[in-house]
């Protein structure tokens, strides 16, 4: 598997997740265009990959802010002159209190990091895939945009909100060689407990590298005719 000269941009580079799939794209010959909102963690971030500066860009961005995005987008073409592939790996979750106890900010909160920023990515990025008539735009999303659960309200409003978007891109995007696939995950496994400490709790949760792993395929030529997917990697659930 190489991705020689494919353009990926990660947002949420530098969290757990994004570290392991900028790592994994960078090991198969990428170019990686990273997003975070940290440029101190950015900057070491990318002192750890040890990439030749040709093959790197970084920025810090908020995602919400559609010019700074834009402004971001076009620096990444400037440097590569194209961008082929979306990693979108931004958002936060919350929970504990029930839908009648939710007040707006927290709803409203959770709708700009799954939603908007979603949406933002959207706007100024695919743009650019559409040009070359090939690309992949993947997020990361959870069982419960579909089964929610009792306190969780905000998060899983947000999700199911996420994912609908992403299905409906799915649908505008047949036969342009553009893809947008979800993966779902209940929980992502950062310590490794389900190896280290199996346990009926952590049986379902996924690490980082098998999260990684299912990114990189899908963003093969191979995987071209998986388009509009919820995956689940969550085993029994």
């Amino acid at each position: 598997m190489s991705y020689q000269d494919r353009v990926v941009l990660i947002t949420g580079a530098t969290g757990a997740l994004g570290q392991v799939v900028a790592r994994q794209f960078a090991d198969q010959g990428a170019n990686l265009a990273l997003l975070s909102r940290s440029t101190e963690n950015l900057s070491a971030m990318v002192t750890e990959l040890e990439l030749p500066k040709e093959r790197v860009f970084f920025s810090a961005v908020d995602l919400a802010d559609g010019k700074s995005l834009q402004s971001a987008i076009s620096k990444i073409i400037d440097r590569f002159g194209k961008l082929d592939i979306l990693i979108h790996l931004v958002g936060g979750w919350t929970g504990g209190a029930t839908t009648l106890d939710t007040d707006f900010n927290t709803i409203n909160e959770m709708l700009d990091q799954h939603l908007w920023t979603t949406y933002q990515l959207s706007k100024n990025a695919l743009p650019q895939l559409l040009a070359n008539k090939w690309g992949r735009f993947i997020i990361i999303s959870t069982p419960f945009a579909e089964r929610p659960a009792a306190k969780l309200g905000a998060y899983s409003i947000a999700k199911a909100a996420q994912e609908t978007l992403m299905l409906t891109l799915s649908e505008e995007l047949k036969t342009t060689g553009v893809t947008a696939n979800i993966l779902r995950v209940k929980t992502i496994d950062i310590a490794r407990e389900k190896t280290t400490a199996p346990n009926a709790e952590n049986a379902n949760w996924t690490t980082p590298e098998e999260i990684s792993s299912a990114v990189l395929h899908l963003c093969t030529d191979q995987a071209g005719a998986i388009n509009g997917a919820r995956i689940p990697m969550y085993g029994s659930y």
